[in-house]
């Protein structure tokens, strides 16, 4: 039988992590994040990370599994959690996996096939010499050329995704974007997913709001400190919450310009994150205000209830 799999997902700050621990304690289930920027130690603002008080004693995963230097791909991703799923699993738990990262959670629960992307050391050594030649933008602009949607997805700073997805090309006859499409959006899971949505003002106004409080908690000393380590040119470091501040410890950039970005680009992911999972799941969608989020969980639970009992 399909092991069965809830998972929780729409746009930043909508209200997945509270909704989660009330049904991992309904249904009897343990917590699997499914963030892409929460696997690193020491990003824990920034990230949302969720607190040990808020975990309520419900055992979580794929949180603080990486340093901030390492990389961490969709592939990876995908390796952890559905480890992690049959890990709950043979608890006799049911995964509850909650988080923004559509992508990396489609790659997870679909079980796309990614052996097909291994790495070619000699594409790639050949591509790392021509940007260290000729820097990246002609790279980029090849890419840009050869698959224009995936272009559109990387900034040309991000060297690793560029070199990534001109080395697929020339390993497999195929761009990025074909060879997901070719992927079967067929689940090894009996999967059921929730998905949180809210009127764009109100979350707007949540995202500004919790802005704030991650600032008054310390946000700034803490990619500070990621900064004094040596990882500003890491990967990690280029997730919003942590880009945004480094012209500001570099004295190039002050503070309130700084946390202006922050909102602007966080309230532009959360658009990109509801657009993206509207059109690529096939999710039950619950829309929720301020003013009714417990009514609508108690509505969540009890449609969890009748689904998972008629399977």
């Amino acid at each position: 039988m399909k092991k069965t799999v809830i998972a929780i997902v729409g746009p930043t700050a909508v209200g997945k992590t509270k909704l989660s621990i009330e049904i991992a304690k309904r249904f009897n289930g343990e917590i699997i994040s499914g963030d892409s920027m929460q696997v690193y130690r020491g990003l824990d603002i920034g990230t949302a990370k969720i607190s040990e008080d808020e975990m309520q004693g419900t055992p979580h995963y794929m949180i603080d599994i990486k340093d901030p230097d390492e990389d961490f791909s969709a592939a990876d991703f995908q390796y952890y959690v559905q480890s992690y799923i049959d890990e709950v699993s043979s608890h006799n738990k049911v995964p509850v996996i909650v988080g923004g990262s559509g992508l990396y959670i489609q790659a997870a629960l679909y079980n796309y096939n990614f052996s097909k992307q291994r790495r070619n050391d000699v594409i790639t050594k050949r591509l790392e010499n021509e940007m260290e030649n000729d820097g990246v933008m002609p790279l980029y602009n090849r890419l840009k050329e050869i698959d224009p949607k995936e272009a559109a997805k990387i900034h040309p700073n991000n060297h690793r995704r560029v070199i990534r997805a001109l080395e697929i090309y020339e390993m497999t006859g195929l761009t990025k974007t074909e060879y997901q499409q070719e992927q079967k959006l067929e689940s090894p899971y009996n999967l059921i997913l929730i998905g949180l949505e809210m009127d764009r003002k109100m979350l707007y106004d949540r995202i500004n709001h919790r802005i704030d409080a991650m600032i008054a908690n310390g946000l700034v000393d803490e990619v500070n400190r990621l900064y004094n380590q040596g990882f500003i040119d890491c990967p990690s470091m280029k997730a919003i919450g942590y880009k945004e501040f480094v012209p500001y410890i570099k004295e190039e950039q002050s503070l309130e310009r700084s946390i202006e970005l922050l909102k602007r680009n966080s309230r532009r992911y959360a658009k990109r994150q509801y657009t993206w999972f509207k059109n690529k799941m096939d999710i039950r969608w619950y829309r929720i205000t301020p003013d009714t989020i417990d009514e609508r969980y108690q509505m969540i639970l009890n449609d969890l209830a009748g689904i998972l009992k008629n399977r």
